[in-house]
């Protein structure tokens, strides 16, 4: 049996912590929105509870097979008509908060599936 390390994508998520997610050695304490190769910083200006799925049409592009949204300290529920819209256009959408949501992208980055996340702030209370 032959070993092969994996290398993981450059936006893997090292640690989220009441300061912020890392990523590489890059701190943020915004709400970020992360693809298999880039960050998007201040990803919206929007509180949770006003996210449609117009706001997602940046990442809609990379077509992902699912959207994992970060809601924060603790798991939120998004907006009713947000996973309806994910729903008709048949992309997953999974909202958790935003520790879970940085373990499970890196998870499905590793496995080299097209995820996409926003991640709100470990802090936010909106």
């Amino acid at each position: 049996m032959k070993f092969h390390r994996e290398m993981l994508p450059a936006t893997t998520v090292r640690q989220v912590s009441a300061d912020g997610v890392r990523i590489g050695e890059k701190l943020y304490d915004g709400t970020i929105a992360v693809t298999l190769d880039s960050v998007v910083e201040n990803w919206t200006p929007k509180a949770l509870s006003e996210l449609v799925v117009e706001d997602f049409e940046d990442l809609l592009g990379q077509q992902p097979e699912v959207v994992l949204l970060g809601t924060g300290a603790g798991n939120r529920f998004a907006p009713r008509e947000l996973m309806f819209g994910f729903a008709r256009l048949g992309i997953g959408f999974e909202t958790m908060d935003t520790k879970a949501a940085a373990r499970t992208f890196n998870v499905l980055a590793g496995e080299d599936r097209r995820v996409c996340a926003v991640l709100f702030p470990p802090d936010d209370t909106d």
